[in-house]
């Protein structure tokens, strides 16, 4: 196998470091980040449980009503 010595700035391999797994080499962490394809929607099904993505609806309709509620007062702050 053929190697190449790369130079990178030290807040890129603390980077590196920070998100390079346990079993992997760095080589293979940079393989597996620059190597990211496109997923099927369908793939990402059974992630996570019926509850939580109700929650998570929840949850953003609740914050879109607060950004509306504050759009309009701010709106009627700027007439």
């Amino acid at each position: 196998m053929v190697t190449k010595t790369l130079t990178i700035m030290e807040d890129v391999y603390g980077l590196l470091l920070r998100n390079k797994r346990e079993e992997e080499s760095f080589s293979e962490e940079l393989r597996r980040l620059l190597s990211v394809k496109k997923r099927d929607p369908m793939e990402l099904f059974g992630l996570i449980s019926e509850e939580q993505g109700d929650k998570m609806l929840e949850d953003l309709k609740r914050i879109k009503e607060e950004n509306i509620k504050l759009q309009k007062q701010r709106l009627k702050w700027n007439f």
